[in-house]
């Protein structure tokens, strides 16, 4: 597998592209919306994860996971041959970061803050949209929310809007208080 430098331009080169298919079909906002639901899906599978990331495993078994992934997701067209062609050229390690970075540039070109929000468990409709309207209101403009879990965090949640963050989770508020009693 390529260093971390390495992966990132690789992503970069790959999101671009897509981006620009999407752009030139008038697809941007479906192309998005499916790789939100395959980041989704990889965030909350181990073994998808690593099968993504597997050097062992052959092109071709990939590419019949990822195809069975991408029809489960109900992808479009031009992010199901996007996938078959990672797959093809063995750059699924790249995926995540190919997601990030698309999604990213999409945010980039329309003006919005991306914020990385990280709770316990799923937020509901309402949770999620009481969440987006406050950083809506803390940044000052439109703000591009990705939902991550971790049930490692207890409760609460985890904030990143570029390079802050605000942690207010159980989990933390527990080693907090951990230190603070070690220190007493």
């Amino acid at each position: 597998m390529a260093a971390k430098g390495g992966v990132n331009e690789i992503a970069a080169r790959y999101a671009t592209a897509l981006f620009d298919l999407a752009d030139e079909q008038k697809a941007l906002d479906p192309v998005a919306d499916d790789l939100r639901s395959i980041q989704s899906l990889i965030t909350e599978s181990d073994d998808l994860r690593r099968m993504v990331r597997s050097p062992v495993i052959s092109r071709d078994d990939q590419g019949k996971a990822m195809a069975a992934i991408v029809e489960k997701a109900e992808a479009s067209d031009l992010t199901a041959k996007f996938i078959g062609y990672l797959a093809a050229h063995r750059r699924l390690f790249a995926l995540s970061a190919i997601i990030k970075s698309f999604l990213a540039e999409l945010a980039s070109r329309r003006g919005e803050v991306t914020a990385e929000v990280t709770s316990a468990r799923s937020l509901n409709d309402d949770q999620a949209k009481a969440v987006e309207d406050a950083l809506k209101k803390a940044v000052g403009g439109k703000v591009a929310v990705e939902h991550r879990v971790d049930p490692a965090l207890i409760g609460g949640l985890v904030v990143k809007v570029g390079s802050r963050m605000v942690d207010s989770s159980l989990a933390t508020q527990l080693q907090k208080l951990k230190l603070a009693m070690k220190g007493a």
